[in-house]
């Protein structure tokens, strides 16, 4: 069936593909060893290069892309380890806590930094004033709660015990904010977009400029490892599709956000351009990729969340090597 989104790929697949030097993964010794690949599907928009990839996905010769839609609750780890998926963008400290649980996935690399704002009311002015204050989450081991503990633990604050967790299911942690039942919680695109709009709250934290948050990747790519064991040149491919389309969204951010909304992925395309427009998607060639997962593993060690060492986490969850090609193949 043709859908609207599909025939807007097909439309402008060319354009892009010119754009940014889109070479066929077909063109690569031996081809792409399978032309179907699914791709976690969740709320955020931060994430936006996994949905603009889309056309150029195509564009290396995948036939079949398909974007599956996770139940709430859960993350890209979640999809990859019941087979639901073989790719997602999602957060680091969740692709951490993930394979410290044992789920089969390889993180391939970082996309970009500085996606969440930690939001709080008026009597808070930092983050070492949230110790026994309350912090809404969507649940345990979310994002939000994985990233605030570690933040937490960075300033000498015990997740565990200085902060009360409230779980807000089936409503958000920004309803819950906003309805005063909570004193903070971390702010996810279009969370901030639509914070900054109603003027509630006020920002302790901005991980785009504030160190050390602004120094590591938010989100980062992770593919089945079996996928990626037995198709290393379809791997390689989606992980350059995704980069590319991080580039698009640095140099045609309104195309990309109206991508984002034609698609299907976010109602509002105001929100949508503002997150394209303050997310830095410009550094995945500049940045430490291993020093993040290296960063948040002894972040989430320190504080009790996760048993594994870093060393653990990165020499059994992580292959940089379509990375390091890709870095020389998509020089800026």
């Amino acid at each position: 069936m043709c859908t609207r989104r599909r025939f807007l790929t097909t439309l402008s697949m060319a354009g892009t593909a010119g754009l940014l030097g889109a070479r066929p993964g077909l063109t690569e010794k031996g081809g792409l060893e399978t032309t179907t690949v699914r791709i976690a599907s969740t709320a955020g928009i931060c994430i936006a290069p996994q949905y603009v990839a889309e056309e150029l996905l195509s564009a290396e010769g995948f036939t079949d892309v398909h974007y599956v839609r996770l139940a709430p609750g859960s993350n890209a780890p979640d999809g990859i380890a019941h087979g639901d998926v073989d790719f997602g963008l999602n957060f680091a400290s969740v692709l951490v806590a993930a394979l410290d649980h044992g789920v089969e996935m390889t993180v391939l690399g970082g996309v970009h930094m500085g996606c969440f704002e930690l939001f709080a009311n008026e009597g808070i002015r930092s983050l070492t004033e949230l110790k026994g204050k309350k912090v809404g989450i969507s649940w345990l081991e979310s994002p939000g709660h994985l990233f605030l503990a570690a933040m937490a633990g960075h300033v000498g604050i015990d997740p565990g015990k200085d902060l009360h967790w409230v779980e807000s299911q089936p409503a958000l942690p920004i309803e819950l904010f906003t309805a005063g039942k909570v004193d903070a919680f971390l702010g996810f695109p279009p969370d901030p977009q639509a914070m900054r709009a109603q003027k509630i709250g006020h920002v302790i934290v901005n991980s785009s400029v504030d160190r050390p948050w602004s120094q590591y990747f938010c989100c980062m790519v992770a593919g089945n490892r079996e996928f990626v064991r037995k198709h290393p040149v379809a791997s390689k491919a989606v992980l350059r599709a995704i980069l590319k389309a991080a580039d698009l969204c640095v140099t045609e951010p309104a195309r990309a956000a109206r991508r984002l909304v034609d698609g299907g992925f976010t109602p509002r395309y105001d929100y949508a351009l503002q997150t394209l427009n303050e997310v830095p998607y410009d550094k995945w060639r500049e940045y430490d990729h291993e020093d993040t997962l290296r960063f948040y593993a002894l972040r989430l060690h320190e504080v009790g969340i996760i048993k594994s060492s870093p060393q653990k986490i990165i020499a059994e969850g992580t292959d940089w090597r379509f990375l390091n090609e890709l870095k020389r193949e998509l020089k800026a």
